[in-house]
């Protein structure tokens, strides 16, 4: 990787970059593809997965409730025919 590939990067990105970021990036690229050549280069035929999956079952509990549609309606401000008004929203 090059300068000339970090000005195409920056081109398809539509970026402006100065030399002194161009420079920096073009490190911090060449250092990010050094590492995915060292991950790469790890051997993992031979590893096992040590992790269990399970499910966690809980029964359902019907809790009663202290509210009902009329207590509701007689709380709110402005009401019509059973149904909540509120603002236009848009």
């Amino acid at each position: 990787m090059n300068i000339k590939d970090v000005e195409n990067l920056a081109l398809l990105t539509k970026i402006e970059l100065s030399l002194e970021e161009k420079e920096s990036l073009l490190s911090d690229m060449k250092g990010i593809l050094d590492y995915v050549k060292q991950i790469e280069s790890v051997k993992v035929g031979d590893v096992k997965a040590e992790y269990k999956l399970y499910n966690v079952w809980r029964e359902d509990n019907v809790e009663t409730r202290e509210f009902s549609k009329e207590l509701i309606t007689k709380q709110f401000p402005d009401a019509q025919d059973g149904f909540l008004k509120v603002k236009k929203i848009l």
